[in-house]
């Protein structure tokens, strides 16, 4: 089994999806160079350079979609896909349901995401959790390779609109591209594994929906994806020696979100820490802890996020997004509760403007 950096396992699961189903197409802007592989071995006819519109792209992909082909469409950033986002939230997310599931839209949109390179809050969002409360449309975010080819692999295959998002961490074509190779003078939170990992020569589809247990532990549950899952393991080792001992759960997708495997280590530890690239309103952090208190499982609960609009200097970029100085921290003060024994999920009643402690890992600013 090969050893294989992030892109090119991705690389590697289009091309076999291509090969095996004439139907599957690739469309975006500069795909004939990002993929002259592909292009190179099945035309131009199913790789096919778009002029800089996101919502032209997003509409052309839609109808092919719907008249018979599998498009997969790339959108250089995720916050781009804002430009074209009635493509998806209007039409391509409710065409079975409108339909009676007499029509489908079995698109991929590829979207790079994340931050930790000094891109700004225009570049670096996660929006995951946005795009996750599209009803009809399926959101994954893989954190190996692996994972990676996997899911491409299950998104392509799936009958809906999936969006397939890509950390740009992880990612060297990424890193690359946007100087994360050639910019010495700055330092980029890259995690020391995800970028690279053993991926077959030809990947098996990783069913959407399904978390992974990337770690064991009994004290504390760490329930994150993308690079969060790295940074997640980095704090769980530091706190195993303080005598902690953390699970790290890889959700791998946000829609389907897997309920059983969320509720079943947070059951198992009584303590959870959500670690989310994502905003904290109404996201990824906030939906774990409703789907807790749906499922009746009683547990300590805190979030590491992103709260408020990514600055561009690096220096305040590192302090907004979460890091593993952060989740340590969060998860030692999380220690610091019996893991909860009662129906209670929600901790002290809020009165103020602020999150109560135990669902921030920052204290309240202001009075």
């Amino acid at each position: 089994m090969p050893r294989t950096t992030f892109s090119e396992a991705i690389d590697r699961a289009l091309a076999l999806a291509m090969s095996r189903d004439p139907r599957v197409v690739v469309l975006g802007e500069d795909v004939r160079m990002l993929r002259r592989t592909a292009y190179v071995r099945f035309g131009g006819d199913r790789v096919l350079d778009s002029p800089i519109s996101e919502s032209a792209l997003l509409g052309a992909a839609l109808g092919s979609a719907m008249a018979g082909l599998r498009p997969v469409v790339e959108i250089m950033f995720v916050d781009f896909i804002g430009v074209a986002l009635d493509q998806l939230l209007n039409h391509a997310a409710k065409v079975a349901a409108f339909t009676g599931g007499r029509w489908q839209a079995p698109m991929v949109v590829r979207a790079a995401c994340g931050g930790g390179y000094g891109d700004a809050g225009q570049h670096e969002q996660a929006l995951w959790g946005l795009l996750a409360g599209i009803p009809g449309l399926g959101v994954v975010v893989p954190s190996t390779p692996a994972d990676a080819a996997g899911l491409l692999l299950a998104a392509i295959e799936d009958p809906g609109p999936v969006v397939f998002l890509e950390h740009k961490l992880l990612s060297e074509q990424w890193l690359d591209y946007l100087g994360g190779t050639t910019r010495d003078s700055v330092a980029f939170d890259v995690p020391a594994a995800g970028a690279h990992g053993d991926v077959a020569d030809e990947p098996a589809p990783v069913a959407l929906g399904r978390a992974a247990l990337r770690r064991e532990g009994s004290d504390v549950a760490m329930v994150s994806l993308g690079v969060g899952v790295h940074r997640c393991v980095e704090a769980a080792e530091q706190l195993s020696a303080e005598g902690v001992s953390a699970a790290v759960l890889d959700l791998r997708s946000v829609a389907p979100l897997d309920r059983g495997a969320i509720a079943g280590l947070a059951g198992r530890t009584g303590r959870v820490l959500v670690v989310d690239e994502d905003y904290t309103r109404g996201g990824l952090s906030g939906e774990v802890a409703a789907l807790l208190a749906e499922e009746g499982v009683a547990t300590a609960y805190a979030r590491v996020t992103t709260e408020e609009t990514i600055p561009y200097a690096r220096a305040l970029e590192a302090a907004v997004l979460p890091n593993v100085a952060r989740i340590v921290a969060a998860a030692r003060r999380l220690m610091t509760d019996r893991p909860a024994t009662g129906p209670d999920l929600t901790g002290p009643r809020r009165t103020g403007p602020h999150p109560p402690a135990h669902l921030s890992d920052r204290p309240a600013r202001g009075g």
